[in-house]
């Protein structure tokens, strides 16, 4: 298990425009599997590879109740309708804000064996393909504030005010944790 440091917003990796993946390799794979342990261990419902500090088109998601997955150089190609989302993000931790994001997307983009696929996906997903999506092109869900009052800091909760001092508020983004049990998600 290799869990990797998550970068924060101030960190310039999260603003450069990745580059594409021209071959999935043994290198790739192992991004993808250290960017899955990172994920699991953080409880998100997504990280790009932004994140953990490499600029390259992979991202993975882990929606609730979902078998978690990568894709490999993804796009939008198809929104549909907009929607005022809460959002947050594991590179801007114990803050959320609201945004618009799609009702639906399509994406397409490789999968880990280096096939073609395309993504329909509604609400949560859809939020989360493209908020990883705005990290592989250097863009952050603080850009899309329409203004600063939309961003806010997230109050503990009384239970978590009594565990560790290092332990951080998840942003909301809904959903349930990877062991079926009610949760935050940041993305």
């Amino acid at each position: 298990m290799a869990v990797k440091t998550i970068r924060h917003i101030s960190d310039p990796v999260l603003r450069r425009k990745t580059k594409r993946v021209l071959k999935i390799d043994k290198s790739v794979l192992q991004l993808v599997e250290d960017m899955m342990d990172t994920l699991e261990q953080s409880d998100g419902a997504g990280l790009a590879a932004p994140q953990i500090g490499l600029s390259l088109r992979v991202a993975v998601l882990w929606m609730p109740e979902q078998e978690p997955f990568a894709i490999i150089n993804p796009e939008v190609v198809k929104r549909i309708g907009e929607r005022e989302v809460e959002e947050g993000c594991l590179s801007l931790p114990g803050y959320q804000g609201k945004i618009k994001r799609a009702v639906s997307v399509t994406v397409k983009c490789l999968d880990i064996e280096g096939k073609p696929l395309r993504i329909r996906a509604k609400e949560l997903l859809a939020q989360a393909l493209e908020h990883e999506i705005d990290h592989l092109n250097g863009i952050l869900f603080t850009d899309h504030l329409e203004s600063p009052d939309k961003l806010y800091k997230l109050e503990p909760k009384p239970a978590e005010q009594s565990t560790e001092e290092n332990t951080k508020t998840s942003p909301v983004i809904g959903g349930t944790n990877h062991s079926g049990q009610e949760s935050t998600h940041a993305v």
